[in-house]
């Protein structure tokens, strides 16, 4: 079961991707994850820094939005969720979207994106 909680509580290795991710900076997003991540994003999967690096590329030329982090949910001490406001040019044009990070060593080892 999670608990909310204040935006300032999540830890640091992920209010710095969250930061680096907004900002479209690839170099600091990708060093908060571990060499063998994963992320599950629009149902496709990529593994490992450099497809991390990939998707990131694209999503970052793919569309123009803005985004902003509008609640934060603790599960236990490696698993976090954080939920986005997107309004943009892609598909819809207004979402909600929930990045759930699995933590290992202080470092993010899985990111699912999703509604």
């Amino acid at each position: 079961m999670s608990e909310s909680i204040d935006l300032h509580e999540l830890p640091a290795v992920i209010t710095g991707y969250l930061a680096a991710h907004q900002a479209r900076d690839l170099d600091p997003a990708l060093a908060g994850y571990t060499e063998d991540a994963v992320v599950t994003d629009e149902g496709r999967t990529h593994r490992g820094k450099q497809e991390i690096r990939t998707w990131l590329t694209r999503t970052a030329s793919q569309y123009t939005y803005t985004t902003t982090l509008v609640a934060a949910h603790r599960i236990d001490d490696e698993h976090y969720v954080a939920v986005h406001h997107l309004e943009g040019d892609f598909p819809g044009g207004v979402a909600d979207l929930r990045f759930r990070f699995t933590l290992d060593d202080d470092r993010i080892a899985e990111l699912v994106i999703e509604p």
